[in-house]
């Protein structure tokens, strides 16, 4: 079967960096005390948008533009274009075809988006993956991962208001009849919290009907233990790396999503991969969910902590929730 590999990635952050004094300071003042939670998350800083020219769409954009510059290549050499988000900056026309026109995209592009939430991106390149692998005619295809939350997010909530970050990831996918690529995925999915993050909270219609005032358009957010899903997320990953004769021992770098650092320990313990091996950029970046595990895939590639051949482990899960895992040879 031919491989399908990820031959580059880059990331877009915009240039304002903002550290945790800042939201401490803000929830003391409503007499909020969120030092714990943001030590438990493992936050220190994330990258901010503070203008009014700067959204998802344009993130999605620069990063794009950095990987197929760094590859010498334009628009008119990708044959799909999947863009990952949980808050596009349109509903309609999709926002890759916006990207197709950014960057000058050929007549026969595929344009899709794809929105499964914080798990968007790493759906979105298992999904088209497969379906490079089923069709011929899909050379080189980029998945691009971006979301702005802040405008969304209640400034009276610290989870949501004090924990993401603002970022997009581009992948460039490949067919290569030499490469192993894309191993195989797993999904798995239970609704027990289905409507404890929702957006917009009373939903499209009501929206359209009511209207919204300044500030309204927030997500509805219902705190709840996310750690449920690291006993389900532990069951996938060993299930993916049986049925493929994979040794946990043989990941040398495991890209998870950066919402919890708890959480990427308790999938590492109960799966028997070093603590080591996973990649931890939330610190950093804060939480910029779709594109999470790409931003840790390519601080895995560009410290040197992975090399070609590596087997690459993905996990993340999407609000409701879904876990969705998968492995790739890099």
């Amino acid at each position: 079967m031919t491989g399908i590999r990820i031959q580059d990635i880059d990331i877009y952050h915009p240039s304002n960096k903002v550290g945790n004094d800042f939201f401490i300071k803000h929830f003391d003042e409503k007499g909020i005390d969120i030092r714990g939670l943001l030590t438990t998350l493992g936050r220190d800083t994330r990258y901010s948008i503070k203008n009014e020219e700067e959204n998802s769409l344009t993130m999605a954009f620069e990063a794009a533009s950095n990987v197929l510059d760094k590859n010498g290549l334009t628009g008119a050499d990708i044959d799909l274009i999947a863009y990952a988000s949980q808050t596009p900056e349109y509903i309609f026309p999709t926002n890759s075809l916006m990207i197709h026109r950014l960057i000058n995209g050929a007549s026969h592009t595929i344009c899709i988006d794809s929105n499964a939430n914080c798990a968007g991106m790493t759906a979105s390149v298992e999904q088209v993956s497969r379906q490079m692998q089923a069709n011929p005619r899909i050379k080189r295809a980029l998945v691009i991962g971006s979301d702005y939350v802040a405008p969304h997010a209640d400034k009276n909530d610290p989870v949501y208001y004090a924990n993401f970050g603002d970022a997009a990831a581009a992948v460039l996918l490949v067919r290569d009849d030499n490469a192993v690529g894309f191993i195989d995925s797993v999904y798995q999915t239970d609704t027990c919290v289905y409507g404890n993050s929702m957006f917009p909270a009373e939903g499209l219609a009501n929206l359209g009907r009511k209207g919204v005032a300044a500030g309204e358009f927030n997500v509805k957010f219902i705190p709840f233990d996310d750690s449920i899903c690291v006993d389900a997320a532990s069951e996938s990953i060993r299930t993916l790396l049986s049925d493929n004769n994979i040794a946990p021992e043989s990941i040398k770098a495991a890209c998870f999503s950066q919402l919890s650092l708890p959480n990427i320990v308790g999938v590492c313990e109960k799966v028997g991969i070093d603590r080591e091996v996973a990649v931890y950029i939330g610190d950093e970046f804060g939480y910029t969910s779709t594109s999470s595990p790409f931003i840790a895939l390519h601080k895995a590639i560009t410290t040197g902590k992975i090399e070609r051949g590596d087997k690459v482990l993905f996990w993340t899960v999407g609000a409701g929730w879904q876990n969705v895992a998968f492995v790739i040879e890099y």
